[in-house]
């Protein structure tokens, strides 16, 4: 008797003809994908309306700022910056004029308006951060160029894809699991962002034609990718760096253990519940969204990878220099002890991205690396925004106003400043675009305020640091959600829909915490 798999397979082999196969070859072409590309949207009534009302939005939201009497403790300069922010903020939201135009005009409106010098603003786009963006995309090239990212995407659907829910699970698992190794947030996305754009373009959304699935699988993932590091002490340098700050002002130590156990249980929490509410209400997927685009299914897929066969030697090659440059980022505490000096990640990242134009090592051209310079240019406005803010005063002098509002005393009941820390944390990611910013600017004042109370630091300070990492409000908020938008696949407006309403879940999930398990562990009283 034949094998009854076989026989399957052999049936599944009939039916697809050469025309079909063709089409399943192109889908899996990610050189067709180019991140470099802008894609050209078709955009909705409503979009619409907000592109037309938009510009002028902006503009009259600017003049309202700029020219209103100013407040005390607020500078000429500060108010310059905040009527900027303002404008570039609403046009990114709207789109009038694409997202990297509008950082142009928020560059020159900062140095017009004597917000901040010229020397600054131009110097953002030397900064290390938008260099590991430019590293990040030519690693990410390889891995395409390769097909290493088509055979692991290949492998991971098989395994797991046979539906939308199935999918995009796995890629919860995978985040989870690379979080405690990989602390920087662009290396996971660099890693893991080829597979996502394979699985996406089997489920039907490409950066041309978007979807739901789509949308629901990049912001997932960014998701992911950013708070999974709020479940570990060494998941950012934020972190780190207000425990520092938690253990100088008040001598309190907290371990690891402390940490992992009090957040990560939110955090997986927070996680089931947007893997469960994305595909159902915010982006609800068509019966016809949730099943592979592909005729024959799983099985022709699966034919699709015995096709490839064996790991070829460029694969091969591809996958020791992205090797090197992930161990040397996962390694990085011991470098000064092997090396004599510290091999910083950027740094990781130039080395491996160099490796890659070596002839004879090396794998692509420079005209094949895929750079989305727009998106450069998009991130090193938001940049210099955010950066503007902070040295101008104008972010503490924000932050100073909303705390004041609260009119905290000793009288007033400690779950009210404890919402109101939580939600001043997990909302302020929206003005400042650096995490050790916010950090360095609210963490001391929170620890202040824990003490004048009456109560232990890390009451409130520890779960404000759990805060810090959840940076997924807008794509300008981390370097993750930079990269990720550059996909084309989802819009600002469906980053804010997403990032406000999981941010709004967090609230209220620590604040449970607080008044449960937070107490249970003996952090809050």
């Amino acid at each position: 008797m034949p094998d009854k798999k076989n026989l399957i397979r052999s049936s599944a082999a009939q039916s697809i003809t050469e025309a079909e196969q063709k089409e399943l070859d192109n889908l899996l072409d990610l050189d067709r994908h180019k991140l470099s590309v802008i894609p050209k949207k078709k955009i909705t009534k409503s979009e619409r309306w907000m592109k037309y009302l938009g510009f002028p939005g902006g503009v009259l939201v600017f003049l309202l700022i700029y020219f209103m009497p100013a407040p005390a403790g607020l500078s000429i300069s500060g108010q310059a910056v905040i009527a900027s922010f303002a404008l570039a903020l609403i046009w990114w939201v709207t789109e009038p004029v694409a997202t990297f135009v509008t950082s142009l005009f928020l560059m020159m409106l900062l140095v017009f308006l004597d917000g901040w010098d010229q020397k600054n603003v131009l110097g953002v786009f030397g900064l290390d951060v938008i260099w590991l963006n430019v590293m990040a995309f030519i690693l990410s090239s390889i891995l395409v160029k390769t097909n290493l990212a088509k055979r692991i995407a290949l492998k991971l659907i098989v395994k797991f894809g046979k539906n939308a829910a199935s999918i995009l699970f796995a890629f919860i698992v995978l985040q989870l699991s690379l979080a405690p190794l990989i602390p920087a947030t662009a290396a996971r996305t660099v890693m893991t962002l080829p597979i996502m754009m394979v699985v996406a373009a089997i489920y039907g959304a490409t950066s041309d034609h978007t979807s739901n699935f789509g949308r629901n699988l990049f912001l997932q993932n960014m998701l992911g990718i950013n708070i999974f590091s709020s479940g570990f002490m060494t998941g950012s340098t934020a972190n780190l760096i207000a425990i520092m700050f938690i253990s100088t002002m008040s001598g309190e130590k907290v371990y690891y253990t402390d940490w992992l156990f009090a957040s990560l249980p939110v955090i997986l929490t927070t996680m089931i519940i947007a893997w469960y509410i994305g595909p159902k209400f915010l982006f609800p997927l068509k019966a016809e969204e949730q099943k592979p685009k592909i005729h024959g299914g799983i099985e022709t897929l699966a034919r699709q990878l015995e096709r490839m066969g064996p790991l070829t030697f460029s694969e091969l090659k591809a996958a020791l220099i992205f090797g090197m440059v992930v161990f040397l980022w996962i390694t990085d505490r011991f470098h000064l002890a092997w090396f004599g000096f510290e091999v910083d990640p950027v740094m990781a990242a130039m080395a491996g991205a160099a490796l890659c134009f070596v002839p004879k090592i090396g794998i692509i051209q420079w005209n094949e690396a895929d750079i989305p310079w727009h998106l450069m240019l998009f991130s090193t406005g938001a940049y210099a925004g955010g950066m503007a803010l902070d040295s101008t005063g104008a972010g503490r002098w924000a932050i100073g106003q909303i705390f004041s509002m609260f009119n905290i005393t000793r009288e007033v009941n400690f779950w009210f400043v404890y919402v109101g820390v939580i939600a001043i944390m997990m909302y302020s990611h929206l003005v400042f675009t650096s995490k050790t910013m916010r950090t360095m600017i609210l963490i001391p004042f929170i620890i202040l305020l824990s003490k004048q109370l009456g109560y232990k630091a890390t009451s409130l300070a520890l779960p404000a640091a759990f805060c810090i990492d959840w940076v997924v409000g807008l794509p300008i908020s981390a370097k993750p959600n930079v990269i990720l938008f550059g996909t084309g696949q989802y819009s600002v407006l469906d980053n804010i829909k997403y990032g406000i309403i999981v941010c709004t879940i967090g609230v209220i999930l620590f604040t449970l915490a607080g008044l449960t398990w937070f107490r249970f562990l003996g952090i809050t009283p």
